[in-house]
């Protein structure tokens, strides 16, 4: 049980900050094409309580972090925000700016992966002058963790399903009766995700994306030797 609160408090910061930047930015991608819907709810924001969904932000993540944990030894985790709320309607170019919007999230999610790496970079001179730094240390765990979680929540946002990033990108390009019809996929997107993630196809889907950006990311060798996938 220890070693579920010790995992999960390394894990808290990266994934916080993940998912509160990453909706911020849909929402600042928003407002600059015209719709400043999610700016006038409070949505522009990194703090992260406009953000964060009761189920799905915390309940979800930590049962499904504690059970794979307890039941496999492996750490799985998965789980969701508020949607930012998004009136196309009022966007410049609507189809087009949807599909900069729903970018603007996992582009968010590649920047913090290469910040992150960096924060990896700093601590590793930290400790080449203070060797037993327990903080730096934990600063290294925290910031490989903060790159894997930002790699891989930019790949499963990036998937063409509907409701996620992907999705609407895949939409926006579509000819309109095309894009009708995928949108009454939309529905059942959730339940489509959720049986990728627990029969493991998911995870053999995202892999090689997540291996070839990780590659570019500062700092990767220490995030593949404390988080090997």
């Amino acid at each position: 049980m220890n070693a579920i609160f010790q995992q999960l408090a390394v894990l808290a910061l990266p994934v916080l900050l993940a998912i509160t930047v990453h909706e911020a930015a849909h929402g600042f991608m928003a407002r600059q094409l015209g719709d400043d819907t999610a700016y006038r709810l409070g949505r522009v924001t990194f703090n992260p309580l406009k953000h964060i969904d009761l189920v799905g932000t915390l309940l979800v993540p930590i049962t499904i972090f504690a059970l794979s944990v307890a039941l496999s030894g492996s750490s799985l985790l998965f789980g969701w925000a508020k949607p930012v709320p998004v009136n196309w309607h009022q966007l410049r170019h609507p189809r087009r700016d949807m599909a900069f919007v729903a970018l603007a999230g996992p582009g968010a999610n590649l920047l913090m992966a290469f910040l992150w790496g960096l924060v990896i970079l700093i601590a590793i001179h930290i400790l080449k002058f203070a060797p037993n730094s327990a903080s730096a240390a934990v600063l290294i765990s925290m910031a490989a963790a903060g790159v894997l979680i930002n790699l891989v929540l930019l790949a499963l946002n990036l998937f063409p399903l509907l409701p996620l990033d992907g999705g609407r990108v895949i939409n926006a390009l579509l000819p309109r009766p095309l894009s009708r019809v995928f949108s009454r996929l939309e529905p059942f997107g959730l339940i489509i995700l959720l049986v990728l993630l627990f029969t493991g196809i998911l995870e053999k889907v995202l892999q090689p994306s997540v291996a070839l950006l990780l590659a570019m990311i500062p700092g990767n060798a220490i995030v593949r030797e404390l988080f090997p996938f």
